[in-house]
């Protein structure tokens, strides 16, 4: 799995970091910032909600 953001499409909602802090952060604007983009097997699960908990549709992801 590979996780994608495009700040330029968030609207700083924090959704993500609400859900998996380990994997996203956001920047002094609340952009989202992301921490790593191949999260553990173990977090995938929070990816997934973290993307689909995404209220602009900045973060998506790759199964790979």
């Amino acid at each position: 799995m590979r996780i994608r953001a495009n700040r330029n499409v968030c609207i700083g909602s924090g959704n993500c970091v609400l859900v998996a802090a380990d994997l996203f952060d956001q920047d002094d604007d609340a952009v989202v910032v992301l921490l790593t983009d191949t999260p553990s097997a173990a977090r995938e699960d929070a990816a997934r909600e973290a993307v689909d908990r995404c209220p602009s549709g900045a973060l998506s992801m790759d199964e790979q």
